[in-house]
């Protein structure tokens, strides 16, 4: 009896303590967009130090999207740089050829959505054959999109073909990176604990039992596999404009597999464990770049250490209380508080 005082009394300081800090994490954004613009109006930082922390926000957006699927899902999609292409390539045809040149600065988020978009609807179409299979039939199909769409780049002389497309000017700045990965973050955090989120769970943990529950798991797997895609093809278009130039080979099966090892390094089904796996990776490969060519050697070696000695990642499956909802929180709890449970 006494421990289950106990208990409840510790539920309580911790429901009053998570009360309190519910303005922290809206105070944290804001301090940080604010941040983001001082740093870029008065160049607080270095060039290079803004370009490294521009890849690392590039690198979270396309982490959160591909760990939709891989990691929240439970498939298995390996053509993600396929999707960021698209993204990078409308985005700069319209920034380039479409928008007149002195009002293509104020049409960037246009630019930048339509990407993400156009890489939407490739999603839609990919996913109608993809997810008629079940298995690791997934993985082939990315895998096999990947190529196609770096042969088609290739062979379209209005991109510039293998030498590839030029002429974007530095629009990605670090305040718009820092917006698109707020975005993303919002909107996956939000699906991922919405009901259809609960959808796309239960298919990772058991599809066919999924589907007994009414869960209508092809339509689930379309729209996440859609919402996935926008937002790689929202990365890339922030990365074609930082780089400000793009060529096919930039958006090659390393590309993927990259994105594929910061998931994995981060961990499976964590927003947190996104933006860490990011985050690590894009330092590390700048700290180990002295090494040349060796260092994509070490990042491979890495993961598969990683998964010899820890196959979730740093965050598997957990998630920093800041992420998640509060109503799951106090849910939690109470379930805590009726079984008896501190833990």
């Amino acid at each position: 009896m006494e421990n289950r005082e106990g208990i409840a009394q510790t539920i309580k300081q911790l429901r009053g303590r998570l009360m309190r800090a519910r303005w922290l994490l809206p105070a944290l954004l804001a301090f940080f967009f604010l941040a983001a613009l001082a740093i870029h109006r008065f160049d607080l930082l270095d060039l290079y130090v803004q370009l490294i922390l521009m890849y690392v926000g590039i690198n979270i957006i396309l982490t959160l999207s591909l760990n939709l699927i891989n990691g929240y899902m439970g498939e298995f999609s390996v053509g993600h740089a396929g999707f960021m292409a698209v993204g990078a390539y409308i985005a700069s045809w319209l920034t380039v050829r479409v928008f007149p040149i002195h009002l293509a600065a104020w049409l960037f988020p246009l630019a930048v959505f339509a990407g993400g978009l156009g890489a939407a609807m490739v999603g839609l179409i990919v996913a109608f054959p993809s997810f008629k299979t079940r298995g690791d039939y997934l993985a082939i199909v990315t895998l096999a999109f990947g190529m196609i769409v770096k042969s088609a780049i290739e062979n379209i002389e209005a991109l510039g073909g293998p030498r590839g497309f030029l002429g974007m000017e530095k629009l990605s700045t670090l305040p718009w990176v820092f917006f698109w990965v707020a975005m993303s973050v919002w909107a996956i955090r939000n699906l991922v604990y919405s009901n259809f989120g609960r959808g796309v769970l239960s298919i990772r943990e058991d599809e066919i039992a999924s589907d007994l529950m009414s869960v209508n798991t092809k339509e689930v797997k379309i729209i996440a596999f859609v919402v996935s895609s926008f937002f790689a093809g929202v990365a890339g278009a922030l990365f074609a404009h930082v780089l400000q130039f793009i060529n096919p080979r930039a958006f090659d099966i390393i590309k993927s597999t990259d994105i594929l090892i910061m998931v994995y390094l981060g961990g499976i089904g964590s927003i947190a464990g996104s933006i860490l796996g990011a985050t690590i990776y894009t330092v590390l490969l700048e700290v180990l770049r002295p090494m040349g060519i060796w260092r994509m050697v070490f990042m491979p070696l890495m993961l598969v250490m990683l998964m010899l000695f820890r196959p979730k990642g740093i965050m598997g499956l957990k998630e920093f209380r800041w992420f998640i909802p509060v109503r799951d929180v106090f849910a939690s709890m109470r379930w805590r508080e009726k079984n008896g449970d501190s833990q």
